[in-house]
């Protein structure tokens, strides 16, 4: 597989796109006003505590309080704690102490004594299942968290107390003594290299995770990353001491450096760059880092945009619409719900009658494999179920799970896929770490409030009349100023004898039509000549 990466660098907008035999597989996409936040490291305060949901909200000193569930507080909590200092704020209150599970300890020996057999079935039970340990926080408290997911809609970021820092072969991980290696290093022989290595560089007190891409890299190298990032950690720890919270504290790679870093391996063919500056800013990065990789870096010359010499601008679109078709003839709806994401399979014109079952089986195998795609393209998490075409034998539809879980390899979220349902349905959870690419280039519609329908004229103006109804009756005021669309204005006006004039002469109330296209089709305003000011929601 041809894996390549293109950048377009624009005055406001970056966009990074990772193509996989020519198609885009990925998109990437940072502005001014939507900088990446995961990895980003704050000193923050504690604001309020939630035993109810074993969680409690962190004071970032952004627009949203982030979100820590006390699942994601790590082990190391005290140790980070002491990072901070001794003194304890005033305005702190008492802590609140709750169970947690907490996995990996020591359980009862079974041939501890009991009282009785039930009690010893009871322990024997109990030992199987994960300890509790309690967290304690405080309203006002001083705590460091690292962003782990973007903020999403009306929900505020993520957060963890387990802090790491990702190099370009390692992550560090502070106060832990572990030593990990990328489950996609397959190689025995490798992997004992890369520990032995780690732990003859490692200082106490710190663990680290071995990255792919650390694969086949020389000691030199990867302590050079080691240092890099100790040197972090140490300048992180220093501003911690010197900050008041809430406050950042470290700030993670830009959206095109953290792709450089975390994507860019040996089975990239190339980086094409449209900019200069950022053309040399990735290369210095990858001369210190990787100087064999230098070579793959390019700087695109052609007069033509980038992103259309390599197909990628017109890829984009079909990321703005519901309707992907299929080679087959068949095609994807995808609509979102506030819940979920749901994709409807359809065979389109690929609906012969010969030979059903393995007509809908085919097209329902390319459907599977665009899923995935659309999926890593748009960036779609959470749930999404999946209506494919009925088959009726067990195998094919086994078929159809496993190329669903092969096409998931190729994707770097963490995703669940579940067999197929007796109705042709298929539960799918990916991991959501930002907003979907959807929301990087649109936004709701003002007139439908990105329903997608508006309410109908006719709707409207019935609502329109029993409004003026409600109003004679409860103030026997005469004089309106009526200001509407102007849809919904014409079809006021229309007729030898308008609606408009219907409902004046009906209530004997005298309407100055106003028209105002920034009215949604569905509202109206009504304002009261008498009283001077607007008294639509009075009456509605």
């Amino acid at each position: 597989m041809k894996k390549e990466i293109v950048i377009n660098a624009g005055e406001n907008e970056t966009r990074i796109a990772i193509t996989e035999d020519g198609r885009l597989a990925e998109l990437f996409v940072e502005t001014a006003n939507k900088e990446k936040m995961v990895g980003d490291i704050y000193l923050g305060k504690v604001a309020k505590v939630m035993p109810g949901i074993k969680a409690a909200f962190i004071d970032l000193g952004l627009k949203q309080d982030g979100f820590l569930h006390f699942s994601d507080i790590g082990n190391r909590f005290e140790e980070y704690s002491s990072m901070i200092g001794d003194d304890e704020d005033d305005e702190a209150e008492e802590p609140v102490a709750v169970a947690e599970a907490a996995t990996g300890q020591k359980s009862p020996s079974p041939s501890e004594p009991s009282r009785s057999s039930g009690n010893g079935q009871r322990r024997q039970r109990d030992s199987h299942r994960p300890q509790r340990r309690e967290v304690n926080l405080s309203k006002g408290q001083e705590i460091i968290v690292q962003i782990t997911k973007e903020p999403v809609g009306k929900k505020g970021v993520r957060v963890t107390s387990e802090v790491s820092l990702a190099g370009r072969f390692i992550v560090l991980l502070p106060f832990d003594g572990k030593v990990g290696i990328s489950k996609k290093i397959t190689s025995f022989k490798e992997k004992r290299r890369l520990r032995k290595i780690a732990q003859s560089l490692l200082p106490e007190g710190f663990g680290v995770i071995i990255r792919t891409v650390a694969e086949g890299q020389d000691d030199e190298a990867l302590k050079k990353d080691l240092s890099d990032l100790i040197d972090k950690w140490r300048e992180i720890e220093a501003q911690v001491k010197s900050e008041t919270a809430p406050s950042l504290v470290y700030k993670d790679l830009a959206t095109t450096s953290g792709v450089i870093r975390d994507l860019f391996s040996n089975d990239v063919s190339r980086v094409i760059i449209d900019s200069k500056r950022l053309y040399k800013e990735i290369a210095a990065y990858v001369k210190y880092n990787s100087p064999d990789m230098l070579e793959k870096i390019e700087l695109h010359k052609g007069r033509q945009p980038i992103f259309d010499t390599y197909g990628i601008e017109k890829e984009i679109e079909t990321t703005l619409s519901r309707k992907v078709w299929l080679k087959s003839g068949g095609y994807l709806i995808i609509e979102q719900t506030e819940a979920m994401f749901v994709i409807d399979i359809n065979s389109g014109r690929y609906a012969a009658k010969k030979e059903q079952e393995q007509n809908s089986l085919r097209t329902d195998l390319e459907a599977a494999r665009e899923i995935c795609r659309q999926l890593r393209l748009r960036d779609i998490g959470g749930i999404i179920v999946c209506d494919f075409i009925d088959l009726e034998d067990e195998k094919n539809k086994r078929k159809v799970f496993e190329e669903l879980k092969k096409e998931f390899r190729k994707d770097r979220a963490k995703v669940t896929v579940l067999p197929m349902t007796e109705f042709g349905l298929v539960q799918i959870t990916r991991q959501r770490i930002r907003q979907s690419i959807l929301h990087s280039f649109t936004e709701a519609c003002p007139a439908c409030g990105g329903s997608g329908v508006v309410q109908s004229r006719t709707t409207t103006t019935n609502q329109l009349e029993r409004w003026i109804r409600r109003f004679k009756e409860e103030t026997g005021e005469y004089r309106l100023i009526l200001r509407v669309n102007p849809s919904i204005a014409s079809m006021l006006r229309e007729g030898r004898v308008s609606r408009l004039t219907k409902m004046m002469l009906k209530f004997r109330v005298y309407m100055k039509l106003e028209i105002d296209p920034t009215i949604p089709p569905g509202d109206f305003h009504c304002i009261s000549v008498k009283q001077g000011k607007e008294v639509t929601d009075q009456f509605k």
